[in-house]
């Protein structure tokens, strides 16, 4: 059974996939979602459902309630995750990666394990995947989505934990929609209180100026001048 955090988190895939490619329109983005591929497969009820998966060069208006690939003109998925449990490790990281090796030719197939927070990912080289090697952040190149992907610590879903989270190839957080408005809103605070700032020292300085004439009028009252005179003795 999945938990409330692999529920989460395949929703957070799909909605930060979907916002950062909120112009295109040339992928499909599945989540827990089956795939069939052959009728044998369907015959004998062998369903595999990635759990999240990414299909590029595709019409991503389409709605879908299964990816059908005799549908789709052979097309398999660009990219697959498997957020991996105890009951499905063993699976995930032999069987599956098996079929999306030599039968999906899947080009990046990644896994998590939430319990000991390990990222893994492969890129296929031939017939077989080869092993990413994460770099310094600990993040791992995809090179069908061209991100990074990698851990990210906050709150989402009511849930404050681990999450997995893309990366812009300059490693630049790709941000959800609430972020971005959040940011926005953050930019206009700080301008806001930029102007009421920049509006706070012209009357700083217009009080000054005021108080620099009246201190100058004083003095030439004082010397018997009127600050309509011209300064000339008749």
């Amino acid at each position: 059974m999945e938990t409330p955090w692999h529920l989460a988190q395949i929703a957070f895939f799909l909605e930060l996939i979907h916002y950062a490619w909120r112009e295109r329109n040339d992928f499909y983005a599945g989540g827990n979602m089956f795939i069939y591929y052959s009728l044998a497969q369907v015959r004998n009820r062998d369903y595999k459902g990635p759990d999240f998966y990414v299909v590029l060069d595709v019409d991503g208006s389409v709605g879908r309630e299964a990816w059908v690939v005799w549908e789709e003109n052979g097309r398999y998925p660009n990219f697959i995750f498997e957020l991996m449990s105890v009951s499905t490790r063993q699976n995930d990281l032999t069987t599956k990666k098996d079929l999306y090796a030599h039968t999906f030719h899947t080009q990046d197939y990644f896994c998590y394990d939430p319990e000991t927070k390990a990222l893994m990912g492969w890129h296929l080289q031939g017939d077989d995947y080869v092993a990413l090697l994460p770099n310094a952040q600990g993040w791992l190149w995809s090179e069908a989505l061209k991100m990074w992907i990698g851990k990210w610590h906050g709150r989402n879903h009511a849930l404050d934990t681990a999450w997995l989270r893309f990366y812009t190839a300059d490693g630049e957080l790709v941000l959800r929609h609430d972020e971005v408005e959040q940011q926005r809103a953050e930019a206009e605070r700080q301008r806001a209180e930029a102007e009421r700032q920049r509006a706070e020292a012209e009357r700083q300085r217009a009080e000054a100026a005021e108080a620099r004439l009246a201190r100058l009028q004083m003095r030439l009252q004082a010397l018997g001048i009127s600050a309509g005179d011209n300064g000339t003795d008749v």
